[in-house]
């Protein structure tokens, strides 16, 4: 799909945010390298549950799933990326991602802890002209339909560090959202999953609401 298709869709997932007729697929990446890429089975779906609800979104009950070298990527405004271990992209797949990307998708990869040494590395060789940067707290993301004036929430803990919400922009648009010390995707699974408390699944699903809004309204309109 090129860029222009790409944009076209962005702009259709937007009306969706308006109630407009039609159903939209969100998807989690498959990748190489060891890792549980299919990590938190049950978070997208109630993840998509909670926007259709809460936003009048109208997401497909049913992710896809989408392989990192896979041109059917260009299909996905949002593609979710998560895991505990190792990632391995191949240069096809880099040189996908990145075009996807700069076509106008977003890929949000939550680190459901153990994957952060490694993705890490494989972001530099996405976009080795440029960095992983602190996202204020300013950012839209944090100021959609659910406020989060401190930023991103901490759903578990691990190594007493803070959450992180850390992004690759391009031409002022982020493109790639990393999340690390915090496990959203934890926090979007079934309740019986972790046992968290409801507070806690709520803040998750909130700010993942945020994430899924921002995209469908910014995207590559912006």
């Amino acid at each position: 799909m090129n860029k222009l298709k790409l944009f076209t869709l962005l702009y259709t997932f937007c009306f969706g945010l308006l109630g407009q007729q039609g159903d939209y697929q969100i998807a989690v990446l498959k990748y190489s390298g060891g890792g549980d890429w299919y990590g938190n089975p049950t978070s997208l779906n109630n993840l998509i549950l909670f926007c259709n609800n809460k936003l009048n979104t109208k997401i497909d009950p049913k992710y896809a799933v989408v392989e990192a070298g896979s041109v059917d990527v260009f299909r996905y405004p949002f593609v979710h990326m998560t895991g505990h271990g190792n990632v391995v992209f191949s240069e096809s797949e880099i040189a996908n991602l990145r075009s996807y990307l700069l076509a106008g998708g977003f890929l949000h990869i939550d680190d459901n802890y153990g994957m952060d040494k490694y993705v890490r590395s494989e972001i530099a060789r996405m976009f080795p002209e440029t960095s992983l940067k602190p996202i204020p707290y300013s950012h839209p993301i944090f100021h959609q339909t659910f406020e989060f004036k401190n930023g991103l929430p901490k759903i578990h803990e691990h190594d007493k560090k803070p959450p992180e919400a850390l992004g690759v922009f391009w031409e002022d648009r982020l493109v790639l959202l990393y999340t690390t010390e915090s496990d959203l995707g934890d926090g979007w699974e079934d309740e019986e999953v972790h046992n968290d408390p409801p507070e806690k699944r709520l803040l998750a699903l909130q700010m993942g609401a945020n994430l899924v809004e921002f995209v469908f309204k910014n995207g590559a309109l912006n």
